[in-house]
C-alpha cells in the first residue's frame, strides 16, 4: 500500500494534468473539434482523483497523532 506522501503527490500530479487538459479541450471546442473523448478522459480523472482522496482520507486517518490536542509550546487543551 502506498504511504500518504506518495498518493498526496499523486493527487497533485493528476490535478496538474486535469488542468492542461481543460485548457486543451477548451481550445479543441474554440476550433471547432469534437471534444467527447477528451470529456470522457477528462471525467476518468476525476474519478481516479476522488478515489486518491478517499485513500489519503484513510491513510490520514489511521496515522497516529502524536500531537492532538498540543499546541506549541507543549501546553495541553
Amino acid at each position: 500500500m502506498p504511504d500518504l506522501d506518495y498518493v498526496r503527490r499523486e493527487i497533485e500530479r493528476m490535478r496538474i494534468q486535469m488542468g492542461k487538459q481543460r485548457r486543451e479541450i477548451l481550445q479543441l471546442q474554440r476550433a471547432g473539434i469534437g471534444t467527447a473523448s477528451a470529456l470522457a478522459l477528462l471525467s476518468r480523472m476525476e474519478a481516479k482523483i476522488e478515489g486518491l482522496c478517499a485513500q489519503r482520507d484513510a491513510l490520514k486517518a489511521a496515522e497516529p497523532r502524536a500531537t492532538k490536542g498540543r499546541v506549541l509550546g507543549g501546553r495541553t487543551w
